[in-house]
């Protein structure tokens, strides 16, 4: 099974912006569950089980900790390089997936512990909460000398691991005191200043967190840049894009990191060909950030992904590869577009190339990336729409849009006609719709083929875009003209009055009654004359509201 696609199209976003499948990141839930206990997992037999012998290599008991005076009592003294118990004899990458792993899972034990006692301390469960306070005590001081043993605490770490561990002795201290009293006045001052407390030391241990995860990513990162074995590096590679897969503020650091710049090393290096995709994969995953898209941009990333797409001669995986980049660094849903002044010099070489990829895709997944990427493209410039009108883009889309092998997915054809809304806001774009015998009207009639949700919303944006790009084109009396003898009227009235084949859609709903005002206008015996009354004649708003009032059974 592959490594879930930097690059596949989010199927849930109403614009082409391609993204990492939705997941439940690891240091997501590190973050978060600090304030909100979201640690509540559930198994029966023999995986609850298996889950319950993992995590018990990553726990602690309290007492014990107590008695050795929170003394590591995990680490293998025949293996210094790694944390807590790994396989003696491991390799160097393998420790360091080992060492991410292991801290990403102990650090997500002792953010579950300060959840439980933010929790326990509104409540007023004083017994509770210092009981909480010494668990997360001794699970922290476990893991800062674990780490301390296994790597040695970098110089700008130590002042942050002392303050942390200050602040968690006081956490103790502070909750001892409370079970002693019951003075009301006292206890509620107490709270005030343990929730201070508790503030501090979250925000301390995920500063920590943060650092040691640098650390160890700048080990796979020297990796990449100075070794020459080629399976050293796809292995830091993995481990990369791997962790890219636990959400963006991992890609944050990831990027701040050099990773962006040491991956476009790789893929200038003609010794290191059969990396390219690989490395351009974790590329695309890491630009989800405005870090990784400014990194991007100061090695003049974008003049690489030009060379790589317009080298016939590489293989199409790595072309691939590098349009899952072009498609994320354009994607309409980043707030910083400076990195699009270079990538317009480069833009001619790579929307050709991309409108080419398209063409000679062997697969579903290459169109897909190469047509999301177009699509994208298409979205600040109006350049990339003239450029791809000459290179005869209509055609070449719509045509594959018969071909199965290319166009498997509704959420290529969400790719293909955003492309098809975008050029018809010009005029030259309608004589080659006309060319394509009807082709647009095959998508108003998309459907999905099964009850996924993803792919009914992919189907509603296709029918949604569709009809918009429709309703553009009707502009040219020609185009309205052979769109009522193709039979788009009836089409767009049954998703007009029925909510199932819309998908109980609105925004389907708007774009078929604009659409369909559109024609009428210039050819108003092409409506009936009930359809007209209730479609056409009335205010927008109100035969949207007609409409989405109906029961299927109208029809």
């Amino acid at each position: 099974m592959q490594t879930p696609h930097a690059g596949a199209s989010n199927p849930g976003s109403s614009c082409c912006e391609v993204t990492v499948p939705p997941t439940v990141p690891l240091l997501n839930k590190i973050k978060y569950s600090i304030k909100y206990n979201i640690c509540n997992n559930f198994c029966t037999g023999h995986i609850l089980l298996q889950r319950w012998m993992e995590d018990l290599r990553h726990m602690t008991e309290v007492e014990c900790m107590c008695v050795l005076q929170s003394k590591p009592i995990g680490v293998d003294e025949d293996s210094p390089g790694e944390l807590i118990v790994s396989g003696a004899g491991a390799t160097g990458d393998h420790v360091t997936r080992d060492n991410l792993q292991t801290l990403l899972k102990r650090a997500l034990v002792v953010s579950t512990e300060l959840g439980k006692m933010f929790q326990r301390l509104e409540r007023g469960r004083w017994q509770r909460v210092h009981g909480t306070a010494v668990r997360a005590n001794c699970h922290v001081r476990s893991l800062v000398h674990e780490y301390s043993a296994a790597r040695g605490t970098p110089a700008h770490m130590q002042k942050y691991e002392t303050a942390l561990l200050e602040k968690c002795m006081e956490l103790t201290v502070i909750t001892e005191r409370c079970l002693h009293t019951d003075d009301e006045y006292f206890l509620k001052s107490m709270k005030e200043a343990i929730h201070e407390i508790l503030t501090d030391v979250s925000d301390s241990f995920s500063q920590m967190i943060d650092m040691a995860l640098a650390n160890e990513i700048q080990i796979l990162i020297k990796q990449v840049e100075e070794s020459d074995d080629v399976f050293i590096i796809e292995n830091a590679i993995s481990n990369l894009l791997s962790l890219t897969q636990d959400g963006p503020q991992l890609c944050s650091i990831i990027a701040k990191e050099g990773a962006v710049v040491a991956l476009l090393k790789i893929c200038r290096q003609d010794c290191f060909s059969s990396l390219y995709a690989h490395a351009l994969r974790t590329v695309a995953s890491i630009c989800c950030v405005e870090e990784g898209i400014t990194q991007l941009e100061k090695v003049d990333g974008v003049l690489c992904l030009a060379d790589i797409l317009t080298d016939e001669a590489c293989a199409e995986a790595a072309r691939a590869e590098a349009a899952a980049v072009v498609a994320q660094i354009t994607s309409p849903h980043h707030t910083s577009t400076q990195h699009l002044a270079s990538f317009l010099e480069s833009m001619q070489d790579i929307v050709t190339a991309l409108i080419k990829l398209c063409e000679s895709a062997s697969c579903g997944e290459v169109f897909l990336l190469a047509s999301a990427a177009l699509a994208n493209i298409t979205f600040f410039d109006s350049m990339a729409c003239e450029i791809l009108l000459q290179l005869n883009a209509v055609h070449i889309l719509l045509q594959a849009c018969r071909d199965r092998q290319r166009v498997d997915t509704p959420y290529s054809k969400d790719q293909v006609v955003t492309i098809l809304a975008n050029l018809s806001v010009l005029e030259q774009s309608a004589s080659e719709v006309l060319q394509e015998n009807g082709m647009l009207l095959l998508l108003l009639g998309e459907k999905p083929s099964s009850s996924n949700p993803s792919e009914g919303a992919a189907c509603e944006r296709v029918q949604q875009k569709a009809a918009v790009t429709l309703a553009r084109l009707s502009r040219d009396p020609d185009v309205a003209q052979a769109a009522i003898q193709l039979q788009a009227v009836p089409r767009l009235i049954e998703l007009c009055r029925s909510p199932a084949e819309r998908n109980n859609s609105d925004s389907v709903l708007v774009a078929c009654l604009a659409a369909l005002r559109r024609l009428a206008a210039g050819c108003p015996d092409s409506i009936a004359p009930s359809d007209h009354q209730q479609l056409i004649k009335p205010r927008l708003v109100d035969s949207f509201l007609l409409c989405s009032n109906m029961e299927e059974s109208f029809v």
